[in-house]
């Protein structure tokens, strides 16, 4: 992926900007939740410390070399809720691909708002004046209803199973996968299995 500068999005609901400083306590708070735990790759349990290395590890280089990272909020200036990075997808060296990943808090799940962080970010990751990527990749580990929920709404196409597709904490475990590329519709997608 070709290196970007800061990009500030939003549709009037949805904030997205590069997390700061500033957001290291509201991050450390919200990843506190035991379910952002049981389906990240994150560490258990999460320090401060983690929040710090996350922004000057991850953050910071991430938007230097392409793989961009945005906190989600309710405003512009308002605190952090959720996260959505994009980032190299595991073992594989594509600079026209990438993979998606983020979370929410507790406390702002079931209003839609990361649905339309996930698609704002598609639509950047995809334009030419963006990354100009031709395909964003979505990977949960079996069982992550929530994720799956979001990527059938942001118009991802399921593309089945992985098994020992993705590492947490040092142990292999299945995932589901689905993709979404620039010439898809904007329709969600009638093939994702029932209970998926």
């Amino acid at each position: 992926m070709a290196a970007m500068d800061a990009e500030f999005l939003s549709n009037g609901t949805v904030w997205l900007s590069p997390p700061t400083v500033d957001d290291i306590d509201t991050i450390t708070a919200c990843c506190q939740e035991p379910s952002i735990g049981r389906w990240t790759t994150m560490p258990v349990p999460y320090h401060r410390a983690d929040a710090e290395k996350f922004l000057y590890d991850i953050v910071a280089p991430g938007w230097a070399g392409g793989s961009p990272t945005w906190a989600l909020r309710r405003a512009a200036d308002g605190p952090v809720i959720g996260m959505i990075g994009l980032g190299t997808i595991s073992g594989r060296r594509d600079p026209g691909a990438a993979e998606i990943g983020f979370w929410l808090s507790a406390a702002a799940r079931g209003q839609g708002l990361m649905t339309q962080g996930v698609d704002m970010v598609c639509e950047v990751a995809f334009a030419p004046a963006g990354l100009s990527l031709e395909r964003v990749e979505w990977r949960a580990m079996i069982g992550n209803q929530a994720s799956a929920a979001v990527a059938r709404r942001a118009f991802f196409r399921f593309e089945g199973l992985l098994r020992g597709g993705v590492v947490q904490r040092g142990v292999r475990r299945n995932c589901w996968i689905a993709g979404r590329l620039p010439t898809d519709p904007r329709t969600p997608d009638p093939d994702w299995p029932a209970g998926v």
